[in-house]
């Protein structure tokens, strides 16, 4: 009997990804072939999100999809749609099982269950195409926070911190695969270690995987302005850290921003965001923006998009308000139209466009570390390899020329290497990779 194949589909956040990584490496473990596509399968889990009504969109269309590319497979729903409380969703969804985040540990056994134990598979592992260079490592899930909009403390619960010691355990686990760089990924970083009694945030944290492990590159995959400290900053003076700080906008305007319960005013955003680049040189800021929010005026929208101008962001993700059932915004009366919504979502689109080619364009031309993931085919038949600088810069180069710079036309693959950057290509750069090197830039 052949190996049954699993496909994985994850949509949102880092965190996600993490929980599928996690769960890929259990099923490969049993002898499982592991996919993150969509693909005929054996069987498949849709790891869904719910930030937004899009998102709920999303994960419906992967379970419909599922259906069509192996009907007699078993489909599995989880994931922050799986835990939003919508009556009987596993039938309309189609799901065969429907499982929450707080049972997603026991996810891969109910799948081996249904698959069968594996004693009539052949015993030869199979390889996977689902698991990365990058390895996604959660440190923390929840969020005590009442964010007016968000769903998330509803879908994930309340915040639950991995202790230190057993994060460094699983960074050398992935450091003993030859993972070359490890996301650290939670819901709300900056409270790192509060649930446990513990003070300081992520740094402790940072330092313990700094002195205890060797994995060339460690990344936070996002915190909070006021997160940001002169303290935490210093462990940056450490290379193998990522000069990428994901810090969460929403909205410039501070009349919103107190609408929406963030704890943080414009202001002293824009003081997080100077404060690590004078720290931290180089370092990409990304940010999430929300137009459309309950009561935004036109002025409101305005000091969003001269904050977005003078933080000079490397990328924005821009998506309009969507009204989550369950959340106080949804409450609110003063629901923006959509009309105006769209009109301020494609200018923001048009601002977001123009500041990450902004950023790109000071890297033209330097040599900096890339991270090599993969080839992929791209339009016109061309395969690329893409990878990622530390500050998170998507690099590409042609796979067929690439003997030009490598003598014998090398595998890239999970390999960091210094790369002359060029012109600007889709969503980032070209870059000629050289065989020896590393270091940031």
């Amino acid at each position: 009997m052949d190996v049954p194949t699993v496909a994985i589909l994850t949509l949102g956040c880092k965190l996600n990804q993490a929980d599928s990584q996690a769960l890929a490496r259990d099923l490969l473990a049993h002898g499982c072939r592991v996919i993150q596509r969509p693909a005929p399968a054996d069987a498949y889990v849709i790891n869904s999100c719910s930030v937004t009504h899009v998102a709920d969109r999303k994960s419906r269309h992967l379970m419909r999809l599922a259906r069509r590319l192996s009907p007699n497979a078993a489909v599995v729903l989880t994931g922050c749609y799986a835990a939003s409380g919508e009556t009987d969703l596993a039938g309309r969804v189609g799901a065969d099982l429907v499982v929450s985040n707080g049972d997603k540990a026991s996810l891969a056994q109910e799948l081996l269950r249904r698959l069968g134990d594996g004693s009539g598979w052949r015993t030869a592992l199979p390889a996977s195409d689902g698991l990365r260079t990058r390895a996604f490592v959660k440190i923390q899930e929840g969020c005590n926070e009442v964010c007016s909009y968000c769903i998330v403390p509803r879908t994930r619960g309340r915040e639950r911190s991995v202790p230190i010691d057993l994060v460094v355990t699983e960074v050398l686990a992935r450091q003993a695969e030859g993972v070359q760089e490890v996301v650290l990924t939670g819901t709300q970083l900056g409270n790192y270690g509060r649930d446990l009694g513990a003070a300081g945030g992520p740094a402790p944290l940072l330092a313990a995987l700094l002195a205890r492990t060797t994995v060339p590159r460690l990344r936070l995959s996002s915190l909070q302005a006021q997160d940001i400290s002169e303290d935490l900053l210093r462990l940056w003076d450490d290379p193998r850290l990522c000069r990428h700080f994901h810090l969460p906008l929403q909205s410039g305007s501070d009349r919103l921003l107190g609408a929406m319960r963030r704890r943080y005013s414009a202001r002293q955003f824009l003081a997080a965001a100077s404060l690590v680049r004078e720290r931290v040189p180089d370092a990409a800021i990304t940010t999430d923006v929300m137009v459309g929010f309950p009561g935004e005026t036109e002025a409101d929208f305005q000091e969003t998009h001269r904050l977005c101008q003078e933080a000079g962001f490397a990328a924005i993700h821009v998506f309009p308000y969507s009204r989550r059932p369950g959340t106080a915004s949804a409450l609110m009366r003063e629901q923006v139209p959509p009309a105006a919504k769209r009109h301020r979502l494609e200018r923001m689109l048009a601002l977001a466009r123009a500041s990450a080619d902004a950023f790109r364009a000071r890297f033209q031309g330097r040599t900096m570390a890339v991270l090599w993931e993969e080839a992929r085919p791209r339009r016109g038949a061309r395969t690329l390899w893409q990878g990622l600088t530390d500050n998170y810069l998507r690099v590409y180069t042609d796979a067929e020329n690439r003997a030009a710079y490598l003598p014998g036309g090398q595998n890239l693959t999970n390999r960091i290497l210094p790369t002359r950057l060029g012109r600007a290509v889709d969503d980032g750069l070209s870059g000629e990779p050289s065989a020896s090197g590393g270091g940031r830039s």
